[in-house]
């Protein structure tokens, strides 16, 4: 199950989640959203659910599951 729900729509590349996620979980897509902004992905493997990306994304691109 993902810990972290992501709303790639919603991104808009500001990358704030990728410089403060403690466990360097989150990194760039390559792919583009439909406004053409490069949005990011969460590896499950690394993501321990802190909410770091939560709490830095000005664009409510992340959901914490818990």
């Amino acid at each position: 199950m993902n810990k972290v729900l992501t709303d790639i729509e919603r991104c808009k590349g500001c990358y704030l989640c990728i410089a403060n996620c403690p466990k360097g979980a989150i990194s760039l897509s390559g792919t583009v959203n439909a406004k053409g902004y490069e949005y990011v992905l969460v590896d499950d493997d690394k993501c321990i659910a802190c909410g770091s990306c939560y709490q830095m994304c000005p664009d409510f691109v992340f959901e914490i599951m818990q």
